[in-house]
């Protein structure tokens, strides 16, 4: 009997992040900012349930629009108070949410080469430059054909690297993580620690 090896978290985050950056090749202009960033929301969601304690019921809706974790702002501070995330992290998906909004509520056709937006990201691209996957994802996206939109200009390019590697790798967290179990509670009877039995 042979017993196969999982995977490293590096190994599973490198093909997530293929699958994505592939993905993401379908979506221009608006579209791909728009679709970029719910794809990292919703990863990041993933990892800090990966490290609560189930909810009551399926619906409870602590991610939900207007309560405590449905934005993604709150998403973000959560993470990174946790320890989840390091500081470099926590800066790109604070401009991931500002470039989201701004295209969001652009009543104009807002670009990833506007000069506010470009400076914000290429401040955040020379941090995930740093990232293993970059060089081997840009030759991926070089190897595609051009799409029915054209070739892929440098700006979506270094964009859809920024979201792919995010993506991967706070999935690949995830998997990771498990509950945190405090190491007392809190309980009307007193403080205990968290194996004792609920008197």
């Amino acid at each position: 009997m042979t017993t196969t090896e999982s995977p490293s978290p590096e190994a599973v985050a490198a093909q997530a992040a293929r699958t994505i950056a592939l993905q993401m090749l379908e979506e221009r202009g608006r579209g791909a900012v728009l679709v970029g960033v719910a794809r990292v929301d919703a990863a990041l969601e993933t990892m800090l349930q990966a490290v609560m304690a189930p909810g009551p019921s399926k619906g409870d809706g602590l991610f939900q629009p207007e309560r405590p974790l449905g934005s993604l702002g709150a998403k973000v501070a959560l993470a990174h108070r946790l320890g989840l995330i390091d500081d470099a992290v926590e800066h790109a998906l604070g401009v991931l949410r500002r470039l989201r909004n701004a295209f969001a509520h652009s009543a104009e056709s807002a670009s990833l080469t506007d000069d506010t937006h470009r400076m914000r990201l290429e401040a955040v691209y020379l941090e995930v430059r740093a990232n293993p996957l970059w060089g081997p994802l840009e030759a991926v996206l070089a190897a595609q054909p051009p799409s029915a939109h054209g070739p892929l200009d440098a700006a979506l390019r270094d964009y859809i690297l920024l979201i792919t590697i995010l993506v991967a790798f706070l999935e690949a967290t995830a998997k990771q993580l498990k509950p945190v179990k405090p190491p007392v509670v809190m309980r009307f009877a007193g403080i205990t620690k968290a194996n004792d039995s609920q008197p």
